[in-house]
This record gives C-alpha cells, structure tokens and sequence, in this order.
C-alpha cells in the first residue's frame, strides 16, 4: 500500500538536519508516495528565544518558495506544503490572520507548551520533578482539548499524547482524559495522527498510546500517520509498523489530506 509521512521537519528548525531536498529524495528512494513538509512554524524570541524550537520567521517565504520549486522537480510524489503550529492559547503573542495560514496545505496543530514552557524539550526536564506528573498530564490534555476546539485551522492534530516522551506518567489512569480528547475531536471535525516518532523516545511507544487510539477509532475520528523526520533518513521510519498500530486498533484505512484541502482514504492492507 501507498507509504504515507504527514509530517516531517529539515534543518531550518534549530533542531532538524538536512535539507528539503534531501529529505524529499530520502522519501523518493523509500517509496514514499505522499509526503507533508511541516517546518515548525516561527514563535517569538519570548517562546524560543535561541531559535531551537522553530523556524526563525527569516526563513519562511524561502521555505514555502523552496518547497513549491522541489515539488516541481518531483511529479513522482505528491508533496504538501505545510507547518506545524504550536498552540500556546491565551498566552499567544504572534500577531497572526487567515492571510498567515492560506498558503499551507497542511497545519499541523501541536501543544508543546504547558503553562508558557516547553514541557518536551530536553533542557525543561527538571521541571517534571518541580511540578509533578499528576499535574502536568492534566495541563496537557486541557491544553491539548482548548487547541482541538480552537478556531485555528488545524488539519490534523499531531502527536496526541505527547506528554510520555520522557517515560513519565501519572499516578492516576488515563481513561478520562483520552475520552475527553477522542471527543473533543468528534466535535471539532479534526484528524489526528499516528506519529511513528514515540517509539524511539524514552516512552518507547508510538503517539498515540494503542487504548487513546482506540478512543479516537471508536469516536470516528479520522487518523492519518507521520514519523515526526527530523532527519532525511527518518523519511519512512516506522510506517509499516504505524499501520499495523492503526490495524490493531480498529482502523481499516488511512486519512491523507490533499493539496486541494480535501481528505482521501487509503486501505490498509
């Protein structure tokens, strides 16, 4: 079946490698057929002020011209230009419009920030000890819910609980919080994605955890999948195994957004 990545990254965020170019020939020789560039969309010095956790907004105009021209040069592979936003809620300090968003194909929505900082990155762990799991997890999820029924014009929500990435868990189960979430998106309309990237963090396991899939499975929410390449070689890491996930968890087919703005199905087979 079609190899599908809705998600990837390059080297004009501050911790991607490797150029568009390369990261679409990487997918070419995998034998990727549709495949989303989604550079991190620029934050504010206030939010990155060392250029690591996104696109420097310097960047963006050659980064949509030099998607567009590799696109051109590559009638084999249907490529998406896209983003991915950082949901940051009341909090937001980007002066943003439509006008902002029409020329993305693809708007990853994300929730990388809890309360103003960067629950994820590496350099933000020890805050994990200072707040505690309970109370992050459940930041997360409200976030993450406030992002799903926002007005932004996500088209897929990206890796749904990534609060695991660093192996850490609440002291209390899970269940309300991912039928908070599996609802939220019914409502809104919204997609999510299988993202192939978790199981090479200390969680070990793919977002999203197979019992929050089946959440969104059982509420109709439509799933597509992205292994989150933040190298050229990760182009088509894991997607055989992210079927499988979705397979196991009651999906029978892959959602991939168009270019027109439209959703197509693939089976899974």
């Amino acid at each position: 079946m079609e190899l599908v990545n809705t998600h990837a990254h390059t080297a004009l965020c501050g911790h991607g490698e490797g150029s568009v170019e390369e990261l679409v020939a990487s997918a070419v020789a995998a034998g990727v057929g549709t495949l989303a560039v989604t550079e991190h969309y620029p934050l504010t010095p206030r939010y990155d002020p060392d250029e690591f956790l996104s696109m420097p907004a310097r960047y963006l105009e050659e980064y949509c011209d030099t998607v567009e021209r590799v696109r051109t040069g590559n009638p084999g592979i249907e490529i998406l230009l896209g983003c991915e936003f950082d949901w940051l809620g009341t909090a937001e300090d980007r002066d943003l419009s439509a006008v902002d968003f029409a020329r993305f194909e693809l708007v990853l929505g994300s929730v990388h920030f809890v309360d103003g900082w960067a629950f994820d990155s590496p350099s933000s762990r020890g805050r994990w000890e200072e707040l505690g799991a309970d109370y992050i997890w459940d930041r997360y999820f409200d976030t993450w819910c406030e992002a799903v029924l926002s007005d932004l014009p996500f088209t897929v929500m990206a890796h749904p609980d990534l609060a695991k990435k660093f192996g850490h868990y609440p002291s209390f189960g899970l269940e309300k919080h991912y039928q908070k979430a599996a609802e939220a998106c019914r409502v809104a309309g919204r997609m999510v994605e299988v993202n192939t990237s978790g199981a090479h963090y200390a969680c070990k396991e793919m977002y999203p955890a197979p019992a929050l899939l089946r959440e969104f499975c059982r509420a109709g929410v439509p799933c597509t999948l992205g292994t989150d390449a933040h190298h050229p070689d990760n182009a088509a890491r894991g997607i055989q195994d992210g079927y499988h996930l979705l397979y196991e968890c009651g999906y029978r087919e892959v959602t991939v957004p168009t270019r027109e703005g439209d959703r197509r199905r693939v089976t899974i087979e």
